[in-house]
């Protein structure tokens, strides 16, 4: 039997997503956010508070990575979700994480994170419910150690997790369970 749970939005699993930005004097600053994700071959959709210190930093510097956090660095992710960069001045620094300049794009890469999409901003749409951020994925770069043979990602090696909305808990993931355009083959006949 099925019982309505109301408007909910009960999508599982959401990904976790850090999305770094350089804010005033190169400042990095760091959000944890799950309302967003790919939304075509080469770009990404996220959906934002028009009152996040990242959202004024993306409109300012028209760019921003985004990262896939990790099981290793799950309380300083987080931390990046709890605490706001528009009242704690030294946010970044607390975690003791690191960052690079991004070659292709005017934002920061967090060394700590094993994957990170290099966007440079498409269109900004305001809505009534939010700021819509289309980013154009411009390169992506991967720790060696998150790699198989053949130089592609190893999902298993990346010790993602997932946000459960239902509950508000964080899931790791990595167990392959099929293959995409293979596994429902049978029904093809």
């Amino acid at each position: 039997m099925k019982k309505d749970l109301g408007v909910n939005p009960a999508v599982f699993p959401m990904p976790v997503l850090m999305i770094a930005t350089y804010g005033e004097n190169d400042k990095v600053d760091v959000m944890n956010m799950a309302w967003g994700g790919v939304c075509a071959e080469n770009m990404v959709a996220l959906n934002l508070s028009e009152d996040h210190k990242t959202t004024k930093n993306i409109e300012e510097r028209k760019a921003f990575t985004l990262s896939i956090a990790n099981t290793d660095h799950l309380e300083e992710s987080d931390f990046f979700g709890i605490a706001s960069g528009n009242r704690m001045e030294d946010k970044f620094e607390r975690t003791g994480m690191h960052a690079m300049k991004s070659k292709n794009v005017d934002a920061p890469i967090i060394d700590e994170y094993p994957l990170t999409l290099e966007c440079k901003v498409v269109e900004m749409q305001h809505q009534p419910y939010g700021l819509r951020v289309l980013g154009e994925i411009v390169n992506v770069v991967a720790d060696e150690k998150v790699l198989d043979e053949k130089g592609k990602v190893d999902a298993s090696k990346l010790n993602a997790f997932v946000f459960d909305q239902f509950r508000n808990g964080y899931y790791k993931v990595g167990e392959k369970v099929g293959q995409a355009w293979n596994s429902g083959m049978k029904f093809m006949k």
